[in-house]
């Protein structure tokens, strides 16, 4: 990991600093819609400095869809096939890619429609969500939040990564949840997210994260 200098910033201010950051993005592929990341453990609540930049975009006049990858998982009877707390199953098999490629970012695609599914499966019911389609217009930006999110090649034009160290990830974990640190773990050694994320935010302290990016 290249050296990054870490700055000290509130949470509010972090969420405008990114929402300025993103007014000007351009998706290489020519895509009108930028794709972002934030990526985390649950523990670390990606989705919450997710819906804090679309708080700060929608004041800027810039239109967004928050997309957690929960409402895309897959249906209990595959994701607990080999029982509930099988890491390998939790790092490569919970997760529905697949409808993620086709309901989010294929119509977000250069030429795509722009009409987007913002959640598919409810893990509490364990049935399909039936939520209408949202229909992004031509700069709407797509923030897309959750775990492991960095290994699975997602086109993202802008990668977030809320980084807690080994401790404060055990902390901040359910201890019924604790089975699934060894997943995180082996997603640092593999896809070393705080080493490839465009931003890193360390969110040891809860009250005062620190970025750098």
């Amino acid at each position: 990991m290249e050296r990054v200098r870490f700055e000290a910033i509130t949470w509010e201010r972090l969420g405008d600093l990114l929402a300025d950051r993103l007014l000007d993005l351009k998706p290489d592929d020519g895509s009108p819609w930028p794709r972002i990341a934030f990526d985390g453990a649950p523990a670390a609540r990606p989705g919450d400095l997710a819906a804090r930049v679309s708080d700060a975009l929608r004041v800027r006049g810039r239109s967004s869809l928050v997309v957690g990858t929960g409402g895309f998982l897959r249906p209990a009877s595959l994701r607990f096939e080999f029982g509930h707390q099988d890491v390998e199953a939790y790092y490569n098999g919970w997760f529905d890619t697949a409808a993620l490629w086709r309901e989010v970012f294929g119509p977000l695609e250069p030429g795509g429609t722009g009409r987007v599914l913002p959640d598919l499966w409810d893990p509490d019911t364990d049935r399909a969500t039936r939520s209408p389609y949202a229909q992004l217009p031509a700069g709407a930006l797509l923030l897309m939040h959750g775990p492991l999110l960095l290994k699975n090649w997602f086109p993202f034009d802008l990668t977030v990564h809320v980084l807690l160290s080994p401790g404060a990830l055990r902390r901040r974990t359910p201890q019924s949840e604790h089975w699934t640190l060894p997943a995180f773990q082996r997603y640092e050694a593999e896809a070393d997210p705080a080493g490839t994320a465009d931003v890193v935010v360390r969110a040891d302290d809860p009250r005062h994260p620190a970025w750098g990016g």
